[in-house]
């Protein structure tokens, strides 16, 4: 049961072109009954504790897991953020808005580059496809924030 759910989790984040360790780390932890500690994760996953720590920052930083104290130890544990929202929002916030914002300033030297352009049948063509470009981006900065409403939901 355990590897079967940690496989729907890897094909996830496949599709998101993202490393399958982060797949199965959050598979994991979205199984397990309790928190898991970062030794658990290696052992039961078998991947190198540097994989596993760098995809634990990962989805720290997307707000898919949360750090957990069991009986005041030492040890820190982690058990996965289950709510759509969160994990469709940080998923949005750490991956898709920066690409956005990229796309913004490089479609501004496209502009730039196309009417340079000596050729009129050229450059008339360029410019479509970039108009086309930016309004493909502003349709995606307003359709993220409505997306994320609508999961949460």
């Amino acid at each position: 049961m355990e590897r079967l759910v940690v496989d729907v989790f890897v094909d996830g984040v496949k599709v998101l072109g993202l490393p399958r360790s982060i797949g199965e780390i959050y598979g994991l932890l979205f199984i397990s009954p309790v928190p898991l500690a970062l030794d658990d994760l290696v052992e039961r996953l078998d991947i190198s504790k540097g994989s596993a720590s760098q995809g634990l920052r990962a989805l720290k930083g997307l707000g898919a897991v949360r750090e957990v104290e069991l009986n005041g130890g030492r040890r820190t544990y982690f058990e996965p953020a289950v709510e759509l929202k969160r994990l469709v929002g940080g998923f949005i916030r750490e991956q898709v808005r920066p690409h956005i914002e990229s796309g913004k300033q490089k479609i501004g030297k496209l502009a730039e580059v196309a009417a340079r352009e000596q050729d009129p049948e050229r450059r008339e063509f360029l410019e479509e496809r970039i108009e086309r470009l930016d309004n493909w981006l502003r349709r995606g900065g307003v359709m993220l924030p409505l997306i994320q409403r609508l999961l949460g939901q």
